[in-house]
């Protein structure tokens, strides 16, 4: 294993970091606020970074599986680190606690521990919201697009360690360009509603944070009541289309660009657009039903569905204090997530279509027995592998749900709390019911949970077996 390649990237990763770290020093000096320790703080990240590169600059860069599965691992506890450090500066806060904020934050999670959000600094806000930014697409395709310069072989299996869903799709030739095309699409949406919710009476900064917070998927807000403190019916809406759209996969926006309208035309998309109206229009029914008119009902059941089952978070009323059928709706949106290759956490559209179609195909065997049945999405045969993957995959997003809610639930936490936090969690999605619903957060747990907690969020972003192939003896031997 190249251990030197691990640092050089490590190196170049950290100075991308740093170059967004300097826009939280902006906004410290707009709103004249106390900035010599996170000065200090970005001086130290900066040179420290430089070092490793100067001392590393005559290495050729080069990773291949291995290294880049244990680098995109240990990015993410780096990206902790770093990430919680102006949190642990500047509020009052363990390390822990920062450390778990951070982690939501780079993994688009939304979950908190700050109880009185209002009265944080204005920087450290934004600092909140540029770490769902940049995870949002993660931060390795940003890395993919500068390191193809440096190792084009090598950027590919990094791309590869990092990427979610079934497939790795290449779009364009380089993979470089692909980095860039999404990275060019994901900023485009981010200036679009940044436009439309400033023109619906947020003022900058919010608007700013916000629009940031809704691309990623990341659910982070700069008021206590999320955007409910706004209660504006045009911002709900904006915010709810623009939920939508990032948990749709970014590569068919790029390929939109190309005048290709394919990527809105597959089976994945369909469902995703079929299941979030449905969803949506029985909640709205449903919550009527208690009396509310139907323009508020639809309003906040269709934001808070597109809110959950896109991972994002955002609230705009306390919705578990509806029904329980309206509760058991928002429960199964949980269960759902978008789609591959877009913001979004969760299972998965896609990995649903493939489970339903193998099923139905094995009830056709048992009809007939003889017959070879196989398993089409999108009009593609699916190899065995797709298959056996995703099996497992639903197998391990389920039991490691279950061990993260027993161990909650062995903490003291009641039932319904221990599932949703651990689904909240390893999800990405940020709030859950009961102690940690929309109205709730994540303060009152000690510190080793939240370490606990960071993990969790740090498995789900990974999709499980990025990080569960690193505990394996083969891996080691393999390679």
């Amino acid at each position: 294993m190249s251990y030197k390649s691990i640092l050089k990237l490590f190196s170049l990763i950290g100075s991308t970091i740093g170059f967004f770290l300097f826009l939280d020093f902006f906004v410290a000096v707009i709103y004249n606020e106390k900035i010599l320790n996170f000065s200090i703080f970005l001086i130290l990240f900066f040179l420290i970074n430089f070092l490793i590169w100067f001392f590393l600059r005559e290495h050729k860069l080069k990773l291949g599986i291995k290294e880049s599965i244990l680098s995109v691992n240990l990015l993410w506890i780096m990206l902790g680190v770093v990430g919680a450090f102006p949190l642990w500066l500047y509020t009052k806060v363990s390390f822990a606690s920062a450390f778990f904020e951070a982690i939501s934050g780079f993994t688009t999670t939304g979950a908190t521990v700050y109880t009185d959000i209002e009265s944080l600094p204005h920087f450290i806000l934004f600092h909140r919201s540029i770490m769902h930014w940049l995870g949002g697409m993660g931060i390795i395709v940003l890395g993919v697009g500068l390191l193809y310069f440096i190792n084009p072989t090598g950027s590919l299996s990094l791309f590869k360690a990092e990427s979610t869903g079934v497939k790795l799709e290449k779009l364009t030739p380089k993979i470089r360009d692909n980095a860039l095309v999404l990275w060019g699409a994901y900023v485009g949406l981010t200036v679009l509603d940044l436009l439309l919710l400033k023109f619906f009476g947020m003022n900058w900064f919010d608007a700013i944070n916000h629009a940031f917070s809704t691309i990623s998927t990341g659910g982070f807000s700069t008021k206590n009541s999320s955007l409910g403190f706004y209660n504006n019916y045009g911002i709900f809406w904006v915010t709810t289309v623009f939920m939508v759209l990032s948990g749709v996969n970014f590569l068919a926006y790029v390929r939109l660009f190309y005048r290709d309208s394919s990527g809105f035309k597959t089976e994945e998309f369909k469902w995703y657009i079929i299941i979030f109206l449905v969803l949506s229009t029985v909640l709205t029914f449903v919550h009527s039903l208690n009396g509310t008119d139907i323009d508020s009902s639809a309003t906040h059941s269709f934001f808070t569905i597109a809110s959950i089952m896109t991972t994002t978070g955002f609230a705009t009323t306390d919705y578990s204090l509806w029904s329980h059928i309206a509760v058991g709706l928002i429960f199964t949106a949980m269960l759902i997530g978008g789609n591959t290759g877009s913001t979004a956490g969760g299972i998965k559209i896609i990995r649903y279509l493939i489970i339903f179609k193998t099923l139905f195909g094995e009830l056709k065997r048992i009809v007939h027995p003889n017959a070879h049945i196989y398993i089409f999405v999108d009009g593609k045969k699916l190899a065995n592998s797709v298959l056996t993957s995703t099996f497992g995959f639903f197998f391990i997003y389920v039991m490691t749900n279950v061990m993260l809610a027993l161990y909650i639930y062995a903490r003291g936490y009641d039932a319904m709390t221990s599932v949703t936090a651990a689904l909240a969690l390893i999800g990405n999605i940020g709030p859950g019911f009961g102690e940690v619903g929309p109205a709730n957060n994540f303060a009152n747990f000690s510190d080793i949970d939240k370490i606990i907690f960071s993990l969790g969020m740090i498995i789900g972003r990974l999709e499980f077996y990025t990080v569960f192939v690193v505990l394996t003896r083969e891996f080691w031997k393999k390679f």
